[in-house]
């Protein structure tokens, strides 16, 4: 009897200890959006440069999110894709964020993915970090059509009665967030000098957009902040609302220069795992590069420009996700490099 009791008791403690060894502990996250067909060996979206040149080749099913885990020898580095859209991302994020088979809490976490562009602050191919993160979608909506003359937009923030009205409502947390200021520096002090990939197609491209100087320059890095919206909305003058959105926001801090569908839900997920111990949100950075631009170029109406190019064919589709890998690759091999000193340091400037 005294044996069998010594025995449960080592085989209680010893399936713990081999549990606890097998929990995965990566030090950065990559977060993608969307991937058209296979991992690797295809057609790449946001995910297939990651793992084909991470080596990503570990496969960990996570049936409560939209994509399996993809992880590297030593389980580093690991990948998933939200799918697109605030709600897959949101939920992706969270599944991962509660799975017991990872131990997050000291893991950075990189969201890399493509984006249109305002090209009065960047090129085609150009990578933005983001500071703010600015939801889209959240608020109340008039078609312009019915609004008041006076107003410049149908749209009006959540409990507010006029586009723009004052005070903000800082109540909703998932309006806004704001990254850590010297985490975002520090990446794009790091990152500022990569030569982003160009070409003689969107060269040429570029020159369409002569009225905006930043859209002439070639593919550069910059910080740059995001709006999140599921509708995937194009033209001047909703670019000019993206811009407005994002000023009032952020208090006029921050300044649009990507779009996104994503970035608002998966820092919610983040927010409130953090909230719950399970991961350390001022570890999260943003990347977007620009596969094409936010609105139309001279000559051209908004309905031609968005419906003539699609995914997967944008102007800059290859070369955007190209920037995204180098851009991003550098951090996140400077962050594994040096992990003793960033496990329990964040960098800054």
């Amino acid at each position: 009897m005294k044996l069998r009791f010594l025995f449960a008791i080592w085989f209680m403690f010893g399936a713990a200890a081999v549990a606890a060894d097998a929990v995965i502990r990566p030090k950065v996250v990559v977060v993608a959006m969307f991937e058209p067909g296979q991992d690797t060996g295809d057609a790449p979206g946001e995910l297939q440069f990651w793992v084909e040149r991470e080596k990503l080749d570990r496969v960990i099913p996570l049936p409560a999110a939209y994509h399996d885990v993809r992880a590297n020898a030593d389980g580093s580095v690991i990948a998933i894709v939200t799918g697109i859209g605030n709600t897959r991302a949101a939920a992706t994020v969270m599944a991962l964020g509660t799975d017991p088979r990872f131990d997050l809490r000291t893991s950075y976490w990189l969201v890399a993915g493509i984006a249109g562009v305002d090209p009065a602050d960047a090129s085609l191919a150009s990578a933005a970090w983001a500071e703010w993160i600015v939801n889209g979608d959240l608020g109340h909506e008039l078609d312009p059509r019915e609004a008041p003359r006076d107003w410049p937009t149908g749209y009006v923030p959540l409990r507010k009665s006029k586009p723009y009205e004052l005070p903000r409502n800082d109540a909703d947390s998932s309006q806004v967030f704001h990254l850590d200021p010297g985490l975002v520096n520090w990446a794009y002090e790091f990152t500022k000098n990569i030569t982003l990939p160009d070409t003689a197609g969107m060269a040429e491209r570029r020159k369409k957009f002569a009225q905006f100087p930043n859209a002439q320059r070639p593919p550069f890095v910059l910080k740059g902040d995001t709006i999140s919206a599921e509708t995937f909305w194009h033209g001047k003058l909703l670019s000019k609302w993206a811009d407005d959105w994002v000023k009032y926001h952020t208090d006029g801090r921050g300044n649009y220069v990507m779009t996104a569908m994503e970035d608002t839900g998966t820092l919610q997920s983040l927010t409130w795992l953090a909230r719950a111990g399970r991961v350390d949100v001022k570890r999260a950075l943003v990347l977007r590069t620009a596969s094409n631009c936010d609105q139309q170029e001279d000559g051209m109406t908004a309905a031609e420009s968005l419906f003539g190019e699609k995914l997967g064919s944008y102007s800059a589709y290859v070369p955007s996700l190209e920037s995204a890998y180098r851009v991003g690759s550098a951090v996140v091999h400077e962050l594994v490099a040096d992990w003793a000193r960033y496990e329990k340091e964040m960098p800054k400037k």
